[in-house]
């Protein structure tokens, strides 16, 4: 079992947050925190500029292709920013905590 720390972005706090509810009531995630960020990128050929919500959520290897169909199939973008980091060091109680979620699979 690996504990992944997964993030996606979203325009704005309210859909940070249904997203963030979504995920754990569902058991996908253990926990989701939402920070706001500022963020430029490369969108319809020109540099774009937006204030955005970024939620990092914690879940395991197993659960992560639940995790992301689940996220692009809820999120607003065309084109949701959805990947994960590995978590490689862990107090053991809060990994076993993120990994004993009642959630899929």
């Amino acid at each position: 079992m690996t504990l992944l720390a997964v993030f996606t972005t979203l325009p704005n706090a309210d859909s940070a947050r249904d997203m963030a509810r979504m995920l754990v009531e569902r058991g996908l995630v253990a926990c989701a925190q939402i920070d706001t960020v500022e963020s430029f990128y490369h969108w319809d050929g020109a540099i774009q500029q937006d204030q955005e919500h970024r939620l990092m959520l914690k879940t395991t290897s197993e659960r992560y292709p639940a995790v992301e169909a689940a996220i692009c199939e809820h999120h607003p973008y065309e084109l949701p920013a959805v990947y994960a980091i590995p978590v490689t060091h862990a107090f053991a109680p809060y990994a076993a905590w993120v990994a004993g979620q009642p959630g899929q699979p």
